[in-house]
Order: structure tokens, then C-alpha cells, then sequence
């Protein structure tokens, strides 16, 4: 039975990811480069003996419980509800996609809102600029403007929080 490039590859492969499990490697970066020099460069790395595993996103719910440290707790009591997360604020209105926000229709002009001013819904909160389009951004819902979170002529990405309707 004759192997094909793939194959010797893959076994290839193998043979790595058992040299990582056998001697405490944590990284391995390897690079073949088919043709006349048919060159392959590789890179092995370990993490310091003792140093902390790659850290790995959690959950904001898998957090340390503020239970656990007294530090969580004061923290939190120093923190004003302004200063939370404004995208987990249920009032949040959020960019649809990446752009430039404009809080007037046009440079001098009135904004479309301020903070305590009174929306309708369906009324312009803003405007983001994508690919030279002027997106009205509406309400959702009918409230008050409780916080701008944007400046004028900032840029936004997707889903970063623009305003809070309460």
C-alpha cells in the first residue's frame, strides 16, 4: 500500500501531538513549505515551570462569587450602577453594525436627542455611517434618554451600546 503526502502529513501530525502530551509542551507551530527547498520549520514552547495554564474565557457567571473574596464585595459597593456594563443594561440600544456615529443630522445641527429628553419609538436616536451610508438608528421602544455612551464622530463596533432607554 503506497502512502500519499497526506497521509505521511497526518501521521506526522500524530507523532507531534504525542511529543506535546509526553513532555509538558504547551505550544508547537509547525510550517512546511512544498518545493524545491521542501523546507519545514517548527517551533516548540513550554510554559515556565509553575507559570499559571493559558488563560481560558468564562462565563461572566462562572466569575468568583463575590462570597469568596472581600474584595469583590467592596469593589462592587464602590461602584456606582452607572459604571456597570452599559451593554447589559436592558435599555440598551446597541450599534447594528460598525460605522461612525453622528449624534446630529448634519455638523452645527441640533442632536437627535439628549440625555432626559423623551423618544418615541421608532423616533432617530443617531445616525451610524457605514461604507459612506447614513443609517438612521430608531428607538425600539418609547422612554426617556437616561445616557449617551458615544461621543460624536466616534467610531462603533457591532452590538457596542450606543444609548439607555428607560
Amino acid at each position: 500500500m503506497t502512502t500519499t503526502p497526506h497521509d505521511d502529513d497526518v501521521a506526522f501530525i500524530r507523532a507531534l501531538a504525542e511529543i506535546l502530551r509526553e513532555s509538558d509542551l504547551t505550544e508547537l507551530t509547525v510550517e512546511r513549505r512544498r518545493g524545491e527547498d521542501d523546507r519545514l520549520d517548527v517551533t516548540l514552547s513550554r510554559a515556565a515551570r509553575g507559570a499559571a495554564p493559558a488563560p481560558q474565557a468564562l462565563p461572566p457567571a462562572a466569575a468568583t462569587p463575590p462570597a469568596e473574596t472581600g474584595l469583590a464585595e467592596t469593589a462592587r459597593a464602590e461602584t456606582p450602577a452607572s459604571a456597570e456594563d452599559p451593554a447589559a443594561h436592558p435599555g440598551a440600544v446597541t450599534s447594528p453594525m460598525v460605522g461612525t456615529v453622528y449624534l446630529q443630522p448634519e455638523p452645527g445641527a441640533s442632536p437627535f436627542v439628549s440625555v432626559g429628553a423623551q423618544v418615541a419609538e421608532g423616533d432617530t436616536l443617531l445616525i451610524v455611517e457605514a461604507m459612506k451610508t447614513m443609517n438612521h438608528i430608531p428607538a425600539p421602544r418609547t422612554g426617556t434618554i437616561r445616557r449617551i455612551l458615544v461621543e460624536d464622530g466616534a467610531a462603533v463596533e457591532y452590538g457596542a451600546p450606543l444609548v439607555i432607554i428607560e
